[in-house]
């Protein structure tokens, strides 16, 4: 019971594999709460610092040739974690071996141009904490529709916080108040498939750790896995949708495995 007590909204199930060189991660912990800090460095040097969770991120950002980007520039970065890009390179693989085709075997086989398009999604010019951006409701788009965000690759992203509702519970877990967008807030980033309907069929992630401050911007860490109950779902797979990630890697062409 006291160990239960310790451990509060963070689950962290590491599991190693052996497709890349870069140490890859399966699981990583979900907390939907805010970091409050600074780090005394460049965002690349903060994601360095990190590698249980962003190891394959950093090796692919060399790849596509953005770390001066991330070391030099003043920006914005909605960072994956290296789960997602497993989980997206995962996807590429299987629809590869169903349509009889080579896999992946190094993340260099991808392209630096694919690695640099699907990067340039999550990075913006300047420096915005979650206080920075307007209110979003998923669920009442009419009214908070979050706001269009260009990224530095030229594709605009929705944006927006979602203010929870501030709910009272009885001894007995019955809600006994609820007042509405009075709770905690929880920044989102979306892709927008269609700009001519840009409120319809957004795929939303939610962010797990806001306004991290390195030296040269902010940085808020993307939620890759929630918990609800002995169920575990999916929050973000690299590219935004396994589909899309396909889509743009196919569209550069994939290189032979060199040893």
């Amino acid at each position: 019971m006291k160990n239960k007590l310790t451990i509060k909204a963070i689950i962290l199930v590491a599991v190693s594999i052996t497709l890349f060189t870069a140490c890859q991660k399966d699981k990583y912990y979900f907390d939907s709460g805010t970091a409050k800090g600074t780090f005394n460095g460049s965002i690349l040097a903060f994601l360095k610092s990190k590698p249980v969770y962003f190891d394959t991120l950093t090796k692919v950002i060399a790849i596509a040739g953005m770390n001066d980007v991330l070391d030099k520039e003043n920006v914005t970065f909605f960072a994956p974690t290296s789960s997602s890009i497993y989980k997206s390179v995962k996807g590429l693989n299987l629809y590869l071996r169903q349509n009889g085709r080579d896999t992946v075997a190094k993340l260099e086989q991808i392209k630096p141009a694919a690695w640099k398009e699907i990067l340039s999604q999550y990075i913006f010019k300047g420096t915005n904490k979650l206080k920075d951006y307007p209110q979003i409701d998923t669920l009442n788009m009419a009214a908070f529709p979050g706001q269009g965000y260009t990224s530095i690759g030229g594709r605009t992203m929705n944006i927006g916080v979602r203010f929870n509702d501030a709910v009272v519970y009885d001894e007995n877990g019955v809600e006994k108040s609820r007042v509405k967008y009075a709770g905690y807030r929880q920044l989102y980033i979306a892709y927008i498939p269609n700009y001519a309907d840009p409120k319809v069929g957004l795929i939303n992630i939610p962010v797990a750790s806001s306004d991290i401050a390195p030296t040269n911007g902010i940085v808020h860490v993307l939620a890759q896995e929630a918990a609800f109950g002995s169920f575990t779902y999916s929050k973000h797979n690299f590219g935004f949708s396994t589909n899309l990630f396909i889509n743009t890697v196919q569209s550069y062409g994939i290189l032979p495995v060199t040893p």
